[in-house]
């Protein structure tokens, strides 16, 4: 989970490879109307995301085998939402810099434009201590924050699946 450019889909992938489980990218489960207004420069708003999260949700709990899914889940009540269709989530916070989210945002090919950054980073609530998951600094090669990320689900539920 986390904001536009924090590397979702590059670290979600190299997790779910080192995992052996499915990879799924929460991107591509968007409605088109949300993609056409994402692409348009709007944020989308709870009516837009709460469908889309029940997709998220449904895929994950579809993923008998489990998954890593790739999900903005911004906000702590989105998280929750998806925890509804999917009790066993497990979130990784990928932490970046403001100033490194907007460099990789504007040096890649994606409908969210970065003019929605902003929008992003305000609506951004930080994993709390008491949700099912762990933050780490997306701040390295892709294969190092996924050491990082199977270290820290090791330290807090002793295992990493």
């Amino acid at each position: 989970m986390g904001p536009s450019g924090s590397g979702k889909s590059v670290v979600g992938a190299v997790l779910a490879e080192r995992l052996g489980v499915a990879f799924i990218d929460a991107d591509d489960l968007h409605p088109a109307g949300n993609v056409a207004k994402m692409a348009a420069g709007t944020p989308l708003d709870d009516t837009d995301r709460m469908p889309w999260l029940d997709i998220v949700a449904d895929a994950l709990a579809s993923a008998t085998e489990g998954a890593v899914v790739a999900c903005s889940a911004l906000a702590r009540r989105y998280r929750e939402r998806i925890l509804e269709g999917a009790a066993n989530a497990v979130f990784v916070e990928l932490r970046v810099s403001p100033g490194e989210l907007e460099r990789r945002m504007s040096t890649r090919q994606h409908f969210m434009p970065p003019a929605l950054l902003a929008s992003q980073l305000q609506a951004l609530e930080n994993l709390d201590d008491d949700e099912p998951g762990v933050v780490v600094d997306n701040d390295r090669a892709p294969h190092d924050v996924v050491t990082e990320i199977t270290r820290a689900l090791d330290a807090r539920w002793g295992t990493s699946q």
